[in-house]
């Protein structure tokens, strides 16, 4: 399995961007769909989470804000960022775990300017 992770870059304060995460290989469908961030200095966290069965998780930070969802076809996963702040600025991953494996993308930088 591999996952390509894009969509980032540089945005003003109150803007939006889209992240997408489109995977290779057979076990897309089967897996549990995660984007984390790592902003610099800083722990890579949790965002947001989507599930086989679309149901979605966020971190507090980012609830209200952000919206994660799957085209399962495309086997792609997206994660639509709103009303960016500076403290979003961070390198953006995609993570697939299924059973037995637990897979992750290169990373996209989200830059949020004030």
């Amino acid at each position: 399995v591999q996952l390509q992770a894009s969509g980032g870059g540089l945005v003003q304060a109150g803007g939006s961007l889209r992240l997408s995460c489109v995977a290779t290989g057979n076990f897309f469908t089967s897996g549990t769909t995660n984007w984390f961030r790592q902003a610099p200095g800083k722990q890579r966290e949790f965002v947001a989470r989507i599930t086989t069965a679309s149901r979605s998780v966020y971190a507090d930070s980012v609830k209200g804000r952000f919206s994660i969802s799957r085209d399962s076809a495309r086997k792609t996963v997206y994660l639509q960022m709103d009303s960016l702040t500076p403290e979003d600025t961070a390198v953006y991953y995609c993570n697939l775990q299924v059973l037995g494996g637990d897979y992750w993308g290169q990373g996209t930088l989200v830059t949020v300017s004030s």
